[in-house]
């Protein structure tokens, strides 16, 4: 059953990024349906199978693309991504998403923040963890540094601010929350997000074929695990042995 059509606005604006990339605007705020256009632009791009194009960028709000120039000029290029604009958008609920279910240590000792979460909201940590983990959220980019995710879907009844001052580290595994943002931190590194947990799992490994297994579009899951599981998974995954729990699912089955 369909939930309806969106349809590609015309509005799109296509801007020069240097002299061998171009950026398609598709909005300026975060939203589902700006999401989706960029998606259904980068598949018919890959199934135009466009002589030139290098690489597809996705954000919140635009694609970037980098592109050849001598095999490829701004305005033919231009000319050709405009024919896609005029394309539906359909939702089924029986259409396939991907989802990642990542397992997540919820306590004060690896979420530094949680009860300030807490605190701020009003709520309980107990309730705090059961309100991030009863969201399947969309991935809408990758960005910051390799493998960092910036979901969206997360219940504003956990919205808190970014720290004042950031972190000079935060563990890689680190799970956060910055506004009505939540994301995963794949290295160690500064930062400003509000840490309510961390993950075993291993977000980003230069040294595998696939470096980086959660793409845009996708979407994650959250589950909250004890420390012991921590510790078993933990161990597994340092050792290669732990399998990922990725799989496709109906889009009527994710939890909103």
């Amino acid at each position: 059953m369909l939930n309806g059509g969106i349809k590609m606005e015309n509005s799109v604006k296509f801007l020069f990024s240097g002299d061998s990339a171009l950026v398609i605007e598709f909005g300026n705020e975060i939203s589902v349906d700006i999401n989706k256009k960029i998606r259904k632009m980068m598949d018919d791009i890959k199934k135009e199978n466009i002589d030139g194009i290098d690489e597809l960028v996705p954000t919140y709000c635009s694609l970037l693309i980098n592109y050849d120039v001598l095999k490829i000029d701004y305005n033919t290029l231009v000319e050709k991504l405009k024919t896609f604009l005029n394309n539906d958008l359909e939702t089924a609920e029986g259409e396939e998403v991907t989802l990642v279910e990542i397992p997540t240590l919820y306590n004060d000792e690896v979420g530094p923040d949680l009860s300030y979460v807490a605190e701020h909201n009003k709520l309980s940590k107990e309730e705090v963890i059961k309100i991030h983990t009863g969201t399947d959220y969309l991935v809408y980019m990758l960005g910051f540094m390799p493998g960092f995710t910036y979901l969206g879907g997360m219940s504003e009844k956990i919205a808190t601010p970014r720290l004042e001052s950031p972190r000079l580290q935060i563990y890689p595994g680190s799970v956060g929350i910055a506004g009505k943002q939540t994301g995963m931190y794949p290295s160690m590194s500064p930062g400003g997000w509000r840490i309510i947990g961390r993950t075993p799992l291993k977000l980003y490994n230069p040294d595998s074929d696939t470096p980086v297994y959660i793409s845009s579009g996708d979407y994650v899951r959250y589950v909250s695990i004890s420390e012991e599981e921590y510790n078993d998974i933990l161990k597994k995954v340092e050792n290669n042995e732990y399998k990922l729990n990725i799989r496709k699912i109906k889009r009527g089955e994710l939890n909103a």
